[in-house]
């Protein structure tokens, strides 16, 4: 059985909002500070990724670049380093992602196919049986490989944004009140600015692949889907 996925709602709500109102609001000298502000902020996204983590009894690559992530947040607010480190910080996650996707696409199973095929998702067998009986077996790896090429694009276009928009909105010194307030606004904006593009993107992708699944084996999504 799969394991059960994270309420889209609660994701948003202990990484983006909570986060993002504490560094607006509450990072004042006043009330928490600058540097509790920013540590208690930063606790909420650590928290509920490494919650994830647990729960889930499995060493996720997405989960454990996120907590890296924050942790990589924290150490640049923490140690008041320049704040070009913040833009280097945010460019690189999905950076990262970009180049294994992008380096899988020279090897035997490119990780698209291997997260749409390996998963469980989808009948591989009845799929590789199909696809080798109407020889179109050397024409899917070809559009799979364009298919992750274009998921490795996005992830470029997310690194450049993020790196854009973080120089464009951070410009305080780290460890001041004006910093927090900028790194909260860079956290709410980054959402639909940069991570709903690049989901549609990603949709747009997977609709690509089950279109080309469909036109290649003569079957519908209804006979390629695994059944409970």
């Amino acid at each position: 059985m799969p394991a059960k996925k994270n309420n889209l709602f609660l994701d948003i709500l202990f990484s983006v909002v909570v986060p993002s109102i504490i560094l607006m609001k509450f990072s004042s000298k006043e009330q928490l500070g600058p540097l509790y502000g920013l540590l208690i902020a930063l606790a909420f996204p650590l928290g509920w990724a490494a919650y994830d983590l647990i729960k889930s009894k499995t060493v996720n690559f997405i989960a454990a670049l996120g907590l890296v992530s924050v942790l990589l947040t924290g150490g640049i607010g923490l140690f008041e380093l320049d704040n070009k480190w913040l833009a280097i910080k945010e460019a690189m996650v999905p950076a990262i992602f970009g180049i294994i996707v992008f380096a899988s696409g020279f090897g035997k199973s490119p990780l698209v196919r291997k997260f749409l095929l390996d998963t469980g998702l989808m009948k591989t067998q009845l799929i590789n049986q199909r696809l080798h009986e109407v020889g179109k077996t050397q024409e899917f790896n070809k559009r799979i490989r364009l298919a992750n090429l274009y998921l490795s694009l996005t992830f470029a276009f997310s690194s450049v944004m993020n790196f854009i928009l973080a120089k464009w909105l951070v410009t305080a010194p780290t460890g001041s009140e004006e910093f927090n307030d900028q790194l909260g606004q860079l956290t709410l904006l980054s959402y639909p600015m940069i991570a709903i593009p690049a989901w549609i993107m990603m949709v747009a992708i997977l609709f690509y692949i089950w279109r080309t699944l469909t036109q290649l084996t003569g079957l519908d999504m209804e006979q390629l889907i695994e059944g409970d």
